[in-house]
């Protein structure tokens, strides 16, 4: 059954053993990954590993920077340790890694597809205009907004709106109506006003939100709270320490309904100039 899952939704599997760690950078971990690629032996998935590094080094990059050894003990009985070798990923690694594994596995091939998939997506992505790109952004925040409540409800969660600002406290520092507040728009529309890089910073502290609740299995409001307000402050100490603009300091873009509008109407007088 569970080769089944991973054949079909490789990419679920890859998110949900996603990590972040305390600076708010994501990596994977090859021995979960081993698994989820087909793999069932240390030694042939470490061959695999070992070309992707240099498979790293061809494309002129660091393979420390993307692939580092880590270690933990474990027990192998009668009161004895021995350490296991491991590496933590950055997603570049995990790319190499599936392009460098057997393409006769089924679940290599889905993977490469997968990334295949992902790389075209973000062409596309780099290729739109910033007005097309907060279309984009501000759709996918819409969305994943909305699988966070339905995890936060599974969860246990009951107060809905101490829940969405515990987030918004952690990633600016302030509840929701003092941001709408400082930034001079109407109650509810901080997203819809909120430019590319605002809404990158608040989907990732959506989905990361959404990722630990379930990966921890947390319950009830105040932890639900707790966490929401922990990812959110983890995702501002990642743009502090990058040098970004902290979000309450970014201004408010034109509303998002009006680019919409305006995309629309473009698109018709484009098919009219044709016709």
């Amino acid at each position: 059954m569970k080769a089944e899952i991973i054949i079909n939704s490789p990419h679920k599997d890859f998110e949900s053993i996603k990590k972040i760690d305390e600076n708010g950078v994501e990596y994977w971990t090859a021995r979960e990954l081993m698994p989820i690629l087909g793999y069932s032996t240390w030694r042939r998935f470490e061959d695999v590993i070992n070309r992707a590094q240099q498979s790293c080094m061809n494309s002129r990059q660091f393979p420390q920077d993307h692939f580092v050894g880590i270690g933990k003990m474990v027990g192998i009985g009668s009161s004895t340790v021995r350490e296991v070798r491991d590496f933590r990923l950055s997603r570049y690694a995990c790319y190499l890694i599936a392009q460098n594994g057997d393409s006769d596995k089924k679940e290599i091939a889905m993977a490469q597809t997968y990334f295949a998939v992902q790389t075209r997506k973000q062409e596309i992505y780099d290729g739109l205009s910033e007005d097309e790109k907060r279309i984009f952004k501000r759709s996918e925040a819409s969305d994943k907004n909305k699988q966070l409540f339905s995890t936060a409800k599974l969860a246990g969660v009951s107060n809905f709106g101490k829940f969405n600002d515990a987030g918004y406290k952690g990633l600016y520092t302030m509840p929701l109506a003092d941001i709408e507040k400082k930034k001079g728009i109407k109650r509810g529309q901080l997203l819809d006003h909120a430019g590319s890089e605002e809404l990158g910073a608040n989907i990732f502290r959506i989905t990361q939100t959404e990722a630990k609740i379930k990966r921890e299995n947390i319950k009830g409001d105040i932890e639900a709270q707790r966490t929401h307000f922990d990812i959110g402050k983890k995702v501002r100490q990642t743009i502090k320490e990058i040098g970004g603009e902290m979000p309450e300091n970014l201004k408010p873009e034109r509303h998002i309904k009006e680019l919409k509008k305006e995309k629309k109407l473009l698109g018709k007088r484009g098919r009219k100039s044709l016709e």
